[in-house]
């Protein structure tokens, strides 16, 4: 059997925090590989932008040329602190908005337009319309833990939200598992936010 593990977490400081288990983390660290972020690998950005294209292209029966020079230029310039989930929102986004035979300049956000976000200073986070609510979610967080040094404690006072909620938001992102917002919440329940808990209540019966 072959296990390929994948984080975006800095193990070896949970390891000495106390966050995971030494024993696992040895067993899983045999071959390591570092994907860098998508800015430091530029040369890929368009191949996936012509990937995303093709492939949002078809689900929304929409048969984009390509992207035009200007667009191309500024998606390769934009430095994506979201890595390929933002440049495959950016794309999901531009088909759907696009009114012509390809991706123009005006169908990306205007932060990558502008390449605002190469300047950020790190106190402000822009997203572009369309962006799941769960993505927002998940980089707001991140973002805020950055700016206070990792302190989850202090990181939910600022965001108005239960450290229990940074926790679970942090091990549901470990384990693949997408937070549910009151918007997705069943058909027949009720989704309320009490104290920084989503709790989904089942309606009494009638």
């Amino acid at each position: 059997m072959r296990l390929v593990a994948a984080t975006n977490q800095d193990l070896r400081s949970a390891v000495r925090e106390g966050r995971f288990r030494e024993d696992l983390y040895y067993r899983l660290n045999v071959i390591a590989l570092r994907v860098p972020p998508l800015r430091e690998r530029r040369d890929d950005i368009p191949l996936l932008a012509e990937h995303f294209l093709r492939f949002f292209g078809e689900r929304n029966d929409r048969h984009l040329a390509g992207f035009a020079r200007p667009a191309a230029d500024a998606l390769v310039r934009y430095d994506w602190p979201g890595n390929v989930r933002e440049l495959e929102n950016t794309i999901e986004r531009a088909v759907v908005l696009s009114r012509g035979t390809a991706v123009e300049l005006d169908d990306l956000p205007v932060e990558v337009r502008t390449g605002q976000g190469n300047a950020s200073d790190g106190k402000s986070i822009t997203f572009a319309i369309g962006t799941p609510l769960g993505e927002i979610e998940r980089r707001v967080i991140h973002a805020t833990l950055g700016h206070v040094g990792g302190d989850k404690r202090l990181c939910a006072q600022l965001l108005g939200i239960a450290t229990r909620t940074i926790y679970r938001r942090l091990e549901e992102e470990k384990e693949g598992t997408p937070a549910q917002s009151a918007e997705e919440a069943p058909e027949g329940t009720t989704a309320e936010n009490t104290e920084g808990r989503g709790e989904v209540t089942e309606p009494e019966p009638t």
